[in-house]
């Protein structure tokens, strides 16, 4: 027996119970508690000076799980337009979209699957990274960080 809930929001949680009459032994009887979490994102700003390596670790608080069993995309945007720079599906190589001629030859993903832009430049001032790691393919987990790069 199977209960199969579509279009889940936050309001469905709660405990809920299946129950069914059996011969000779009368009603069986069991509970779960389903908590449905909101879609989270966290978001950083991170400091650069101008030319140096900008590194942007992927899920900052994400210690547990290993990033390298998930699929994980890389991306950067700007007023309101977003582009996909690195996938990564588990156990393969990552696949890098150079189609950016600001970042094609710039971006390397790092240990932990952190970003790493060199040289940095005036142009990714403001921009916004973010990293998309996909649990299930309705649990998907961002961060995204604001970078802001300085001048010596």
């Amino acid at each position: 027996w199977a209960l199969h809930l579509k279009n889940v929001t936050v309001s469905l949680g709660g405990q809920y119970e299946c129950s069914f009459a059996t011969y000779p032994y009368g009603t069986k009887a069991a509970k779960i508690q389903l908590i449905v979490k909101a879609e989270e994102e966290q978001h950083y700003v991170k400091e650069v000076q101008l030319n140096q390596t900008l590194e942007i670790p992927c899920l900052e608080d994400t210690t547990s799980e290993n990033l390298s069993n998930y699929p994980l995309k890389w991306l950067v945007g700007e007023n309101g337009r977003k582009e996909e720079l690195v996938t990564k599906e588990p156990s393969c190589p990552a696949v890098y979209r150079n189609s950016s001629a600001m970042y094609g030859q710039r971006v390397l993903l790092g240990l932990n699957n952190a970003l790493k832009i060199f040289p940095t430049e005036i142009t990714d001032d403001g921009r916004v990274f973010s990293c998309h790691v996909v649990y299930h393919p309705e649990r998907v987990q961002k961060s995204s960080t604001t970078v802001r790069v300085f001048g010596k």
